[in-house]
């Protein structure tokens, strides 16, 4: 189960990227945009990169991209980024926008934002999409009605200021963020080949290192020693890696310290890089004798029953199932009196490691071919603290999607079926044809993590 690429399979060409932004621009136009305006930050990154294959560093960036003219894309960078723009050939203008730098740089040699903006078309009546990072509720931001939740926008008051200013109307400037990232129909849900095949890879690198961190558990490891484990290989990391042992594992976001491991203690460990990220937690000992007498027999149970309720997950899924008949297949099977899921059981995957969900109770939302999933259960103990976890990514694919990924990339598809054969075969999972396993841990869970022998099956 460690099998990874000697090479990182290439880039996406500049080809997709302007069907991307054609695709996107046309979409806006059927919702009546004229112009779309799409910000990043370092932590808010992914809808400018699936756009443009830039995201920024240090700074932040706009790209202002025009839906009813001829203007090319314009991207407004800040010093720093202004050599570290997208590939030349996918046609956007890069310029100089100072005010996106860190305080105290040169700040001379900039147009106006003004300026910038009413030159790419945002003049009174123009009608002006926002794309930041979520959508909002209108339940809970004590909205009146929709109309004031669209107008909710997480870009910068500076800029959505200028914006309605500049359209003339307040009601002209909206949140556009659903066009890429709608539970049902956001246009991030769908993934192209070569995408699937550049996800593929970072679920190899993410699983092999958490595999490669499993290894090197011992009680007085330190979780910053096991930190070093997980090799991004250059891959952009979708979040800091994550290591916990004990109490400190309750706080499961926690980057690793010097806290070191004892016997019986809890672990949970996550690495993420974009279009990918594994996760696990269990135990620090070799098996139940090894645990602590509060903790030993609900553990046991615990895990045993958290491992059905995968499995219903996996079996669940195919295409056209709904997100809401699969989050029933999990819940009918989770023993209530143990736990309760923490979140979604499970969630869409991009370059973001969570880009949205239709894993909720009676959600009517159908699952597709080319969508990249989180299986993501995170269990919430109701009895004495312990921890067990698993979280791999697939993708759906349907014989015409996996033709073409054959024909991609033989190799992918090898490796592809070799792990469903071992979900099938030895952990005894049930996988509908569609179900593509990205990653080298896929299914697999073994809660006495000092004993790796211990995976769990089911017969």
């Amino acid at each position: 189960m460690s099998e990874i690429p000697a090479l990182p399979p290439p880039g996406l060409t500049a080809d997709i990227y302007r069907q991307r932004i054609t695709t996107t621009q046309e979409r806006a136009r059927a919702e009546g945009i004229d112009l779309l305006v799409v910000w990043a930050d370092r932590e808010h990154a992914a809808n400018i990169s699936y756009l443009s294959g830039f995201d920024p560093r240090f700074e932040e960036a706009l790209l202002i991209i025009d839906c009813v003219g001829a203007r090319s894309p314009r991207l407004l960078v800040g010093n720093e980024c202004l050599g570290f723009g997208p590939d030349p050939a996918i046609g956007i203008e890069v310029e100089l926008w100072q005010d996106l730098s860190l305080m105290g740089q040169p700040r001379d040699a900039s147009r106006s934002l003004s300026e910038i903006l009413t030159t790419e078309g945002a003049k009174p009546g123009a009608r002006i999409g926002c794309i930041g990072w979520k959508t909002y509720s209108p339940a809970l931001i004590g909205a009146a009605g929709q109309g004031t939740a669209t107008q909710s926008i997480d870009l910068p008051a500076y800029v959505v200021d200028l914006l309605r200013e500049l359209a003339g109307n307040s009601d002209n400037v909206t949140n556009a963020t659903h066009l890429l990232m709608n539970v049902e129909v956001g246009l991030r849900l769908i993934n192209e080949p070569e995408q699937i095949r550049l996800f593929e890879y970072a679920a190899c690198v993410s699983s092999n290192g958490i595999m490669s961190l499993l290894r090197n558990v011992r009680p007085g490891v330190r979780e910053d020693e096991l930190e070093r484990e997980l090799d991004s290989r250059g891959l952009t990391l979708s979040c800091h890696r994550m290591v916990g042992f004990g109490d400190k594992a309750r706080r499961g976001l926690a980057s690793a310290s010097h806290n070191a491991a004892r016997q019986g203690d809890a672990l949970t460990t996550a690495f993420g890089v974009a279009g990918a990220l594994t996760c696990r937690a269990g135990a620090v000992a070799n098996g139940p004798h090894e645990m602590s007498d509060e903790v030993r027999d609900f553990y046991e149970r615990f895990f045993a029953n958290y491992f059905e309720v995968v499995r219903a997950w996996y079996g669940a899924v195919h295409l056209g199932a709904t997100g809401g008949e699969v989050f029933a297949a999990a819940e009918a099977v989770r023993d209530p009196s143990l736990y309760d899921f923490a979140l979604n059981p499970g969630h869409y995957l991009h370059l973001d490691e969570w880009v949205n969900s239709p894993f909720a109770k009676n959600c009517g939302v159908p699952l597709r071919s080319g969508m990249a999933i989180q299986v993501d259960i995170i269990p919430v103990s109701k009895g004495p603290f312990c921890y067990v976890n698993l979280e791999d990514g697939i993708a759906l694919a349907d014989d015409s999607l996996r033709a073409k990924l054959q024909q991609l990339d033989p190799a992918l598809m090898q490796r592809v079926e070799r792990r469903r054969s071992y979900m099938i075969n030895v952990l005894g999972y049930e996988l509908d044809e569609c179900i593509l396993p990205l990653g080298n841990t896929s299914g697999w869970l073994a809660p006495y993590v000092t004993n790796l022998s211990l995976a769990l099956t089911h017969s």
